[in-house]
């Protein structure tokens, strides 16, 4: 234990002079804000360990060393991670085909995963996500956390935690119903009217902390912490997973920790954009992919199901006060004392408390506003801010993203298919030419086929590409498909205002390009079979 405190002592020390955190008074913000999330992350790594099919103890160490680790070493101060409901509901199928020790495994892979993700940098194309799948994305978030506090209204130990949190079990009803919704409320209502008395305290830890005292101190009887699970334990032990070093067991974890990565990594990387977003803060993709790598990877060699960033437990962070790095590391300190020594005192604390704080973080993390502009934004952007909030509450968050995106993109690409078109003149010559306007890409590749008339052109035509844009291998084709038309006609095709890639890339039409000193300079987004012959049929 000494050894411990000391180790605690020093990561806070070094935490506060890395961040500049100098001021007393924004160390005991940061320090509150730690308590306040420690508080909020026991039920849910607990429950998020029934969901998953271990013990408690699996989910409450996940939350500490992914926590830890994130908070020193993650791209984003301030942001919390931990055990997840997304991740969990994967696990359950491995778990239960396979047991415990293959989940350990899972997760060192899985972290394996997400290092190199990170190492390759691969994490800046979080921002190919439109503005339309964050919103519907927080939506979705917002409903799921309040359909996972559902469960604390059912009589404790009646029903199993599903992926949402809500159980099959007996519902509360009549006094102690009537009472919990009561706590809830005073809950509620202390956290929105703290702050405008005073900010020295955070207005979460102070709705919990006057909830138990009532409810301590008069005897009442209402569901708390320790009715879920005991969190009482001892320190993370060094663990190999013990599982055959065979191929076969690299086929059986392989699929679970590559949708594990993926899944914790979009989750993370929207947490970390949504948290940069109220705290002003930019950048840090990489550097979070490979702390959440390292985590999980320690994680599972410790005896913890591993986890990503949690959205519900950031917000309670960052509108508790908490800006740099601190606040994660006191969380997880927080939370491992309860394990090791506050656990009686912790499970002590109503249910109904913890349940008010994540009401309230579902109200602040609901983007309310994307109600009032749903009839404003074009309708594709309407639909998938649906889209994404609907597959969220329906399957997950990875999904829906991934869905958002891919909708996006599709509207993106027919909306630019229909934008290329043609103005035609003719020159004093009898020449006629085209001059296309609009980007050539794989979507708009037939419709600038479409654009011309080979049989009835004159014997000589000019295309000028001054106001398009050739973008793709696609756009090539159509390109060489129509000077071979006009070749086959016996006529004269000449193109101008192509870029330098162009040239070179065009094999049948590149004696027809003209150069010129105002030729674009971009370059094309082709692979390198292109560029090694393929679009000419070349080997």
């Amino acid at each position: 234990m000494v050894r411990a405190s000391l180790a605690t002592f020093g990561a806070m020390i070094q935490a506060r002079r890395a961040n500049g955190a100098t001021d007393p008074r924004q160390v005991r913000i940061e320090l509150l804000a730690g308590l306040t999330v420690a508080l909020a992350l026991v039920p849910e790594a607990v429950a998020f360990a029934f969901v998953a099919g271990v013990e408690p103890l699996v989910g409450l160490y996940a939350a500490f060393i992914v926590g830890l680790i994130t908070a020193i070493f993650g791209g984003r101060p301030g942001m919390i991670s931990g055990a997840t409901g997304a991740l969990a509901v994967v696990m359950v199928s491995l778990v239960a085909d396979h047991g415990v020790e293959y989940l350990f495994a899972t997760v060192v892979l899985m972290g394996a995963i997400q290092i190199v993700v990170g190492v390759l940098r691969w994490g800046k194309f979080i921002r190919l996500v439109p503005h339309p799948v964050m919103l519907g994305f927080v939506n979705g978030l917002a409903i799921v956390i309040f359909l996972a506090q559902l469960s604390q209204f059912q009589v404790p130990g009646s029903g199993e935690v599903s992926g949402h949190g809500i159980g099959g079990g007996e519902w509360l009803s009549g006094m102690p119903l009537a009472i919990m919704l009561g706590f809830v409320a005073l809950t509620m209502a202390v956290i929105w009217a703290l702050p405008r008395l005073t900010t020295a305290i955070p207005a979460p830890l102070a709705g919990i902390a006057l909830t138990a005292l009532i409810v301590t101190a008069l005897g009442i009887d209402t569901p708390v912490v320790g009715d879920l699970a005991s969190i009482e334990g001892g320190l993370p032990q060094f663990h190999i997973p013990l599982v055959p070093m065979t191929w076969e067991t690299l086929e059986i974890i392989a699929p679970y920790a590559i949708i594990l990565a993926a899944i914790g990594l979009i989750e993370s990387l929207l947490t970390l954009n949504l948290v940069g977003e109220i705290t002003g803060q930019r950048g840090g993709a990489s550097r979070e992919c490979v702390a959440q790598g390292v985590a999980n990877t320690v994680t599972g060699v410790f005896g913890g199901m591993g986890g990503c960033a949690m959205i519900g437990q950031s917000m309670i962070n960052v509108k508790s006060g908490g800006r740099t790095r601190l606040s994660g590391i006191s969380a997880a300190l927080f939370l491992l004392a309860f394990i090791l020594v506050a656990a009686p005192l912790i499970e002590l604390v109503p249910l109904a408390a913890l349940v008010g704080v994540m009401f309230m973080v579902v109200i602040g993390t609901f983007a309310w506003n994307s109600l009032k502009i749903l009839f404003r934004v074009p309708l594709v952007d309407a639909a998938v801010i649906v889209l994404v909030t609907g597959v969220t509450v329906a399957y997950d968050l990875a999904t829906a993203v991934v869905v958002g995106v891919i909708v996006s993109a599709l509207a993106y690409a027919w909306q630019n298919a229909k934008r290329i078109y043609a103005r035609t003149r003719t020159t004093p010559e009898g020449d006629k030419v085209y001059m296309i306007q609009g980007p050539l890409f794989f979507g708009s590749a037939e419709g600038f086929t479409e654009l011309f008339a080979v049989e009835t052109d004159p014997d000589r035509v000019i295309v000028d590409f001054e106001g398009s844009r050739v973008a793709d291998q696609s756009a090539l084709t159509a390109i060489e498909a129509l000077a071979a038309k006009y070749e086959a006609a016996g006529k004269t095709l000449e193109l101008r205002h192509l870029s330098r890639d162009c040239h070179r890339l065009l094999q049948k039409a590149g004696q027809l390009v003209v150069d010129a000193d105002d030729d674009p300079d971009y370059a094309l987004a082709v692979d390198y079979g292109v560029r090694t012959g393929v679009l000419s049929g070349g080997n």
